[in-house]
């Protein structure tokens, strides 16, 4: 296939970085309104719900599809600032897919209602903002008959997970469709290596190494002008209740990844982690993790974490099967496919390498998911994006509380990091708190619980 996108192979990660580039200062109105309707009858209309980097670069997939025409009708996000700047920059670079006039613009914790009841049966709601509030987005787009495009995590914690299983479960009843952003999973390259796999050419799966070793920032102290609550909504990856944390954040591809490759999902996990000594990380994660999977016939799978600078980095899964080895994932999630002679995975030992993709799998989800809703084939991701989610989940509880944690107890868990998530506003206390020392509370093993 021909790229055919404008801007070939401009993932989300460059569009990110320009949106941090630009400011507006005109005002919103927040007020609702009936149903919106496009100019063309053969256009699929969107509503971004969560205007930032992530939201926005999903935006660029959707309007550089070549199963659009789409346009987006309706935006709304908690803070005026990053709607604003989303705004701008969406509407400089594609004025042609932009049509969201200010009474269309939805600030504040009920702004994702409000966008979503601007739209009609058919539409689409991209759900692009945390993941402690993605479940009952997810629950009130499905009620109201609107497909779904949503971003990673899925969920914060199990109860969260169960919900989203049984809005897809309601979805799928509806017909309406569903992606979840486990973009991995729409790569060509990634499919011809199981294809591979399924064939037998690397014999039977023994092992799985997964890495996400990069620096990440810290969490600075809170400026006295900023108020908490926000504060930790802005900061989420730092905050286990808005985002499950940065482990779970990031790490979904990778253990979305295992249990593709696996087949199955794990019965158990443990594992270590920990902070650097003197950290002066304000925030409530961890700076390493090291966890195991082991799945039902026994085979292991490991994901390793590291998020300290100046500290050797990896950013790959590799797949050891009883012939010989294979690269699943390369840096940033690109395509990077290949099967090595033997377990040697070094660039010279390489036996088969898979071509450049012809879309990114950023743009092959959104190509797949409008070809999907333009030709009403079948098309819910929600239950198996919530169970790579939940093993997410597994992994992380089972380092934060040094325990090991099994599938059927996390499944069954009814821990909640936030149980009144769906109806915050902007006056509700934060759902946790600093010490003197402007420090949140961090995961002690043996004394934390989170299932």
């Amino acid at each position: 296939m021909k790229n055919t996108s404008p801007t070939p192979h401009r993932s989300r990660r460059e569009f990110i970085k320009d949106i941090g580039r630009f400011t507006a200062a005109s005002a919103l109105a927040g007020v609702s309104i009936p149903h919106v309707h496009a100019a063309a009858s053969n256009t699929i209309r969107l509503a971004l719900i969560g205007c930032g980097g992530r939201g926005s670069g999903a935006a660029v997939n959707a309007f550089d599809s070549p199963n659009g025409p789409v346009k987006m009708v309706v935006m709304a996000d908690i803070f005026e600032d990053r709607l604003l700047r989303s705004h701008k920059i969406l509407s400089e670079k594609y004025p042609q897919n932009m049509d969201v006039p200010p009474e269309r613009r939805f600030t504040g914790f009920d702004a994702w209602r409000k966008a979503i009841d601007s739209l009609k049966p058919g539409d689409v709601a991209m759900l692009t903002g945390y993941a402690g509030f993605r479940p009952g987005q997810l629950e009130y787009a499905v009620q109201k008959g609107v497909n779904v495009f949503m971003e990673k995590s899925f969920a914060a914690d199990p109860v969260g997970v169960r919900r989203v299983i049984k809005a897809g479960e309601v979805a799928e009843k509806k017909n309406l469709k569903i992606a979840a952003g486990l973009q991995c999973r729409h790569s060509v390259n990634r499919h011809e290596l199981m294809r591979r796999i399924n064939a037998g050419e690397l014999g039977d799966i023994q092992l799985i190494r997964a890495y996400r070793m990069q620096p990440c920032g810290r969490l600075p102290k809170r400026p006295e002008t900023e108020k908490d609550l926000h504060w930790q909504v802005r900061k989420f990856t730092h905050f286990f209740w808005v985002s499950g944390g940065l482990y779970a954040e990031m790490n979904i591809h990778q253990i979305d990844e295992i249990c593709w490759l696996k087949g199955a999902y794990p019965v158990t996990a443990h594992g270590v982690g920990g902070r650097a000594f003197g950290s002066t990380d304000c925030g409530q994660g961890l700076d390493s993790y090291s966890i195991e999977f082991t799945f039902p016939d026994g085979t292991k799978a490991y994901d390793v974490v590291r998020w300290l600078p100046n500290c050797y980095n990896e950013f790959a899964t590799f797949v050891h099967g009883t012939k010989c080895a294979a690269q699943f994932s390369g840096p940033s999630h690109i395509g990077t496919v290949h099967t090595y002679k033997d377990h040697r995975c070094e660039r010279d030992n390489i036996a088969w390498k898979a071509d450049a993709e012809p879309f990114t799998p950023w743009e092959a989800q959104w190509n797949n998911l409008l070809d999907a809703i333009r030709k009403d084939k079948p098309f819910n991701e929600a239950k198996r994006a919530a169970l790579s989610n939940l093993a997410d989940i597994m992994g992380r509880a089972a380092v934060h509380m040094g325990k090991v944690v099994t599938w059927d107890e996390a499944m069954a868990s009814d821990f909640q990091f936030c149980p009144n998530i769906d109806n915050l506003t902007n006056d509700s206390p934060p759902p946790v708190q600093a010490d003197a020392n402007g420090f949140y509370p961090v995961p002690v093993p043996g004394k934390w619980k989170e299932l």
